[in-house]
C-alpha cells in the first residue's frame, strides 16, 4: 500500500498530463500529494515530514500554476524541494551531534562516523545536482520533454546513484545468515 501511496502522485500526474494538459496535471498532483498525507497519516497515524512539505509545495507553486495559468511555477516545485533538501543535508553537518542521514529511523547500515558524514554530503550535492538539473530541463527544453523527464528521469538518476554506492556501502550492512 505504501508502494501506491508514493508512487501515486507521479503516476497520476502523468496520466492527468495526456488526458489532459498541465493545468489538469497539477490540479491532480496536489490533490494526489494529500491523498499520500492522509493514506499514511491513516496507516502509520503519523505525519511524514517530506510527504507535507512535497504536498505544501505542490498547493504554493501548483495554486500559482492554476491561478495565473503559467506552467513555470510548478515545473521549478522539483528545483525548490530537490535545493532544499540538499540544503538541508549539507546543513545538517553544522547543526546537532549527528549528520541527518544518521538521524533517520531504520537505518540497514552501521557506518562509522566520517562515512556518515560523507554520505551524507554526497546525497546533499547530488539533490542539489538535481534541483539543477531540473532548473536545465524546466527552462530549456518543452513542457512535454519536462513531464517524461519529472515521471522517469529523476527516477531512473536516483537508482543509478544508489547503485553506484551499493559497492562502498555492502560492508556494512548485516550479513544474513545462510539457511539450511
Amino acid at each position: 500500500m505504501k508502494h501506491v501511496l508514493d508512487l501515486g502522485p507521479a503516476v497520476a500526474f502523468f496520466v492527468a498530463y495526456y488526458l489532459g494538459d498541465i493545468y489538469t496535471a497539477t490540479l491532480t498532483v496536489i490533490i494526489a500529494l494529500f491523498v499520500t498525507v492522509a493514506g499514511y497519516g491513516l496507516l502509520e497515524r503519523r505525519l511524514h515530514k517530506l510527504h507535507l512539505a512535497a504536498a505544501m509545495a505542490a498547493l504554493v507553486f501548483g495554486g500559482l500554476t492554476l491561478y495565473v495559468r503559467d506552467p513555470t511555477f510548478i515545473k521549478f516545485k522539483p528545483t525548490m524541494m530537490y535545493a532544499l533538501l540538499g540544503l538541508v543535508l549539507l546543513g545538517s553537518h553544522w547543526i546537532g551531534d549527528r549528520v541527518l542521514l544518521q538521524r533517520l529511523p531504520q537505518t540497514v547500515v552501521a557506518l562509522p562516523e566520517t562515512l556518515w558524514r560523507r554520505l551524507n554530503a554526497v546525497w546533499g550535492a547530488f539533490f542539489l545536482a538535481l534541483a539543477g538539473l531540473n532548473l536545465l530541463v524546466a527552462s530549456q527544453f518543452s513542457e512535454e520533454v519536462w513531464v517524461q523527464f519529472r515521471t522517469y528521469g529523476y527516477s531512473i538518476i536516483t537508482f543509478v546513484f544508489l547503485l553506484a554506492q551499493l559497492p562502498f556501502l555492502t560492508k556494512y550492512m548485516p550479513q544474513q545468515a545462510d539457511k539450511p
